[in-house]
């Protein structure tokens, strides 16, 4: 959950994508990552398949999309932890729905397209934290979407979750309260209308269950892995835009949110 070290990962394929393509040797040819995933060994119990690698997933793909890597494949398999879920019982792992999953469906989100012949780019926003990350999503050279996610650690199973160290959010003088750091981000002023917004949410980062996307649960003991509106998550949120198009966005700690425009 650190964007910095991701973005140090994803550097490193991108500069030799520009070396190959400098020589001339992958030219017309898309740059692939064709086996990835977030931990060696297929991952580890309580890390790799907790609500925090579901933030590094989104971190990681947009950052990728960010720097031209066309394609990335995620690594997945029977009883693999960094799985987005898990197809069979065995007698190792229950079959479900695993958090990396909904990842996946906010990525999916923000790269949509109306149609095939759409072209979508994505552009990384730097921000001044090492926990933090956002990027812009344009659809034929049209701001189309926002999306930020806040990696700062928040572990809801313990009550010294380390809330104090980031600048950005007030935090409360119960430790036990999440914080929420704030954004602010400004938009062409034809765009100064109410935005609407949805969110990747759990109790926290080492949460293995309870995870939404846009208040949608695609947990398997639900309906099977289709999609189930959960009534005690928020939806339907909006921001308004002021006169000279900056709009302000609250994102818990271990969290993700995307503003449509």
């Amino acid at each position: 959950m650190n964007h910095t070290s991701t973005a140090h990962s994803i550097d490193q394929h991108a500069k030799l994508s520009q070396v190959l393509n400098t020589q001339g040797l992958t030219k017309d040819i898309p740059y692939i990552l064709g086996e990835t995933n977030s931990l060696y060994h297929q991952g580890k119990p309580g890390l790799s398949n907790s609500f925090g690698a579901a933030l590094w997933v989104v971190d990681f793909n947009l950052y990728c999309a960010s720097q031209s890597i066309q394609r990335t494949h995620m690594h997945q398999g029977t009883d693999y932890r960094y799985a987005s879920w898990q197809p069979v019982q065995t007698n190792k792992t229950t079959i479900g729905t695993k958090a990396p999953y909904y990842g996946n469906a906010m990525v999916a989100a923000m790269l949509k397209s109306n149609k095939e012949s759409d072209d979508v780019q994505v552009v990384n926003l730097p921000l001044s934290e090492e926990t933090e990350a956002a990027y812009a999503a344009y659809v034929n050279g049209h701001l189309a979407r926002i999306a930020v996610v806040n990696l700062q650690e928040y572990n809801y199973t313990t009550s010294d979750s380390d809330s104090d160290s980031d600048s950005l959010s007030d935090s409360p003088s119960d430790s036990t309260q999440r914080p929420v750091a704030k954004y602010s981000f400004q938009i062409p002023a034809t765009l100064a209308k109410s935005l609407s917004v949805q969110r990747l949410i759990a109790n926290g980062s080492d949460a293995i269950t309870g995870i939404t996307w846009d208040g949608w649960s695609y947990n398997y003991e639900l309906q099977g892995g289709k999609p189930v509106r959960q009534s005690n998550v928020t939806i339907g949120e909006s921001l308004s835009v002021s006169k000279k198009g900056m709009i302000e966005i609250g994102v818990p700690y271990s969290s993700g949110a995307m503003i449509n425009l």
